[in-house]
């Protein structure tokens, strides 16, 4: 995993650190992975802000889960206060979850009609996948070749970027994502789609039939793929005309991240069939969500028996609502905007004074930076920035098939104030780098 802990530097850790990972490797499934050369001691968080136990505060410019900042104290009053009066699940008739899927429902296009909640992205995926192929039939499914879309059994299976040792689904087909920054932006769109249409055609010839493909609207895992705006909606159209869902994977980019619009496909004028939904909807509180069309949601839901315990629980909804208002009543995405301009700018201007940048791109407080070494990746230098930002107590990761793209990925109340701090650090980071 890119900027993993590896140990190599535990004798430098102070005493509390040093005794928080021996605890932890005694008690925590190996599975766990713990960030940066030195891993950050987190005790307490506000806005865009982590702190250790000494009182030092580092600006988080990597989670998205907080999407409305860390212990937002609107967020914290809906659910202290829902957690006072009822927490159930949804064979009661409870208002709050049908307050908010009005709500919810009215920020997506007109076809979406229907909206089923999870309690995690990963278990949303899951049903997704069950929707697309009961509604089809089928059985494969393709995602691009270094996607994540989370940790069930099916999920895991169409997410490459978990490893080698972790096993793609023999009814899954693999596309490479549009290298944005390389291919030809007249082509690379048909190029993308000439793709799909293969891996249907390999899909069928494998005899699992073709059910649907899955995107995250932004690619985040592939390296960041965010423009030309467009480039997604031939390779929809390929899949709607072989029969196939579109599954939108908004886990990442939806809630008004991207800044211009509050879900990632909809920068690329298409309207998926499915839409799947994860952490940020409820700010870290466990709630995911899948949006979709009436037919499909109605034949799946009618024939098949879905039910999510928890799943659109009252605490959960409460804190999905609280997202909502202080996205709106804080205009937040006016604030993406502006302060996501402000880092893409800042960071092109840092690309054009140092060598060894193959190029940046992204969209609203979701940007990348990538390495290069002459024609090969530069994961080297991208995990010695993620860690020398880490020591300036600015935390950001890596990521990309081959782990050489910065992944800047702030909450959503990361102003411009903030964006220069992180500039100012980067630049003069890179000046100093070895």
């Amino acid at each position: 995993m890119a900027n993993a802990f590896d140990g190599a530097g535990f004798d430098d850790l102070d005493g509390t650190a040093q005794d928080l990972i021996r605890r932890r490797e005694a008690v925590l499934a190996p599975s766990y992975r713990l960030f940066y050369r030195h891993p950050v001691v987190a005790v307490r968080g506000e806005g865009v802000w982590l702190y250790d136990g000494s009182g030092n505060r580092y600006l988080d410019a990597y989670n998205n889960v907080p999407a409305v900042g860390h212990s937002h104290p609107h967020v914290r009053r809906l659910v202290d206060e829902q957690l006072g009066v009822l927490n159930t699940h949804t064979r009661y008739l409870t208002e709050p979850v049908i307050a908010y899927s009005e709500r919810l429902l009215a920020l997506f296009p007109a076809e979406l009609t229907k909206v089923v909640y999870t309690c995690t992205g990963s278990e949303a995926v899951d049903l997704a996948l069950r929707i697309a192929r009961y509604e089809t039939g089928a059985q494969g499914i393709i995602c691009t070749s270094h996607a994540y879309h989370g940790t069930t059994t099916a999920a895991a299976a169409i997410s490459p970027s978990l490893g080698s040792n972790n096993r793609i689904g023999d009814d899954v087909a693999l596309v490479a994502a549009p290298d944005t920054q390389r291919e030809d932006p007249t082509r690379l769109a048909e190029d993308f789609a000439d793709r799909v249409r293969m891996a249907i055609a390999d899909l069928r010839a494998r005899g699992a039939g073709f059910a649907g493909m899955i995107v995250d609207s932004i690619m985040s895992s592939d390296g960041l793929q965010s423009d030309p705006e467009g480039f997604l909606a031939p390779a929809a159209r390929v899949v709607r005309e072989a029969g196939g869902l579109w599954i939108a994977d908004e886990v990442q980019p939806g809630f008004g991240r991207l800044g211009s619009v509050w879900w990632g496909f909809q920068r690329h004028d298409l309207k998926p069939d499915l839409v799947v939904l994860g952490k940020p909807m409820g700010n870290g509180i466990p709630i995911g969500a899948v949006v979709g069309r009436d037919d499909v949601m109605t034949k799946f839901g009618q024939d098949i028996r879905y039910f999510n315990t928890f799943g659109g629980n009252p605490v959960s909804i409460a804190a999905a609502t609280a997202v909502l208002d202080v996205i709106e009543d804080e205009h937040l995405l006016d604030n993406v905007q502006q302060s996501g301009r402000r880092l893409l700018d800042g960071l092109r201007e840092i690309a054009a004074r140092h060598p060894g940048i193959g190029g940046v791109r992204g969209c609203g407080l979701f940007t990348a930076m990538e390495f290069v070494d002459g024609d090969a990746p530069g994961a080297a230098t991208a995990a010695w920035v993620v860690n020398e930002l880490r020591d300036r107590r600015i935390l950001i990761s890596a990521s990309g098939p081959h782990e050489n793209v910065l992944k800047i990925r702030p909450p959503l109340p990361f102003t411009t104030e903030h964006a220069d701090q992180l500039l100012s650090e980067l630049d003069d980071a890179l000046a100093h780098a070895p």
